[in-house]
């Protein structure tokens, strides 16, 4: 059956905004003698609700209570900071044109926020471009690696899964588009960097996109 549908995650994926989240984070604990732990970290990529909480574990290592609301102002005001600076990944306007001109249709799949999706596309020029857009919005039973968002894309456009593809760039989505019977084009990365380590179908090695070809 002829693909219709592009599913794409949002963060990390469309726009790094990954790494600065990462970073905001190393800054915090560099600036309490003490280094992130990455492997732990990697865990709460694509999703929300995961078991590893970094105030929590930060608490732990400096051995008293840090002041949580202050944290999380900062490392918010850092994140928007460094996000700010970051567009979409390399080949993507070429890539949802040429999604455009094939009829297919695109959505959004994130298990963040939509206001946080927004702010980004709105920055971009990018918030009217898409048939749908699906967050979890702090829902963790709904957010990845569950397959309800996906089903949720799927619904709104009016697709079976065999007739979508998912683009993913963490196991936490592989594992929710797999789910949802969708089939995926992944690209995992190490935690620490931002650089592809695999090359799957559309994906080149310098984090462009091919045609949609595939």
């Amino acid at each position: 059956m002829a693909i219709r549908g592009l599913l794409f995650d949002f963060d990390g994926l469309l726009i790094d905004t990954e790494t600065p989240s990462r970073l905001a984070y190393e800054e915090l604990y560099r600036e309490h003698g003490h280094e992130l732990p990455v492997d732990k970290w990697a865990t709460l990529v694509g999703t929300i609700g995961a078991p590893f909480d970094p105030d929590a574990h930060l608490e732990e290592l400096v051995g008293r209570p840090l002041d949580r609301e202050g944290m999380a102002q900062r490392l918010r005001a850092r994140e928007h900071e460094l996000c700010d600076l970051e567009d979409l990944r390399p080949g993507i306007e070429e890539y949802l044109a040429e999604a455009e001109r094939r009829g297919r249709a695109t959505a959004i799949v994130s298990s963040s926020t939509r206001e946080w999706i927004a702010r980004h596309l709105q920055r971009l020029d990018r918030a009217s471009n898409w048939d749908a857009i699906v967050a979890a919005d702090g829902d963790t039973e709904r957010a990845k690696p569950q397959p309800a968002l996906y089903l949720e894309a799927l619904d709104a456009l009016g697709l079976r899964p065999n007739e979508a593809i998912a683009f993913e760039d963490s196991l936490n989505g592989i594992r929710a588009a797999k789910a949802a019977g969708i089939a995926s084009q992944s690209r995992t990365r190490s935690p620490r960097r931002s650089r592809s380590t695999r090359r799957i179908c559309c994906w080149t090695r310098s984090r462009s996109f091919r045609s949609p070809s595939c």
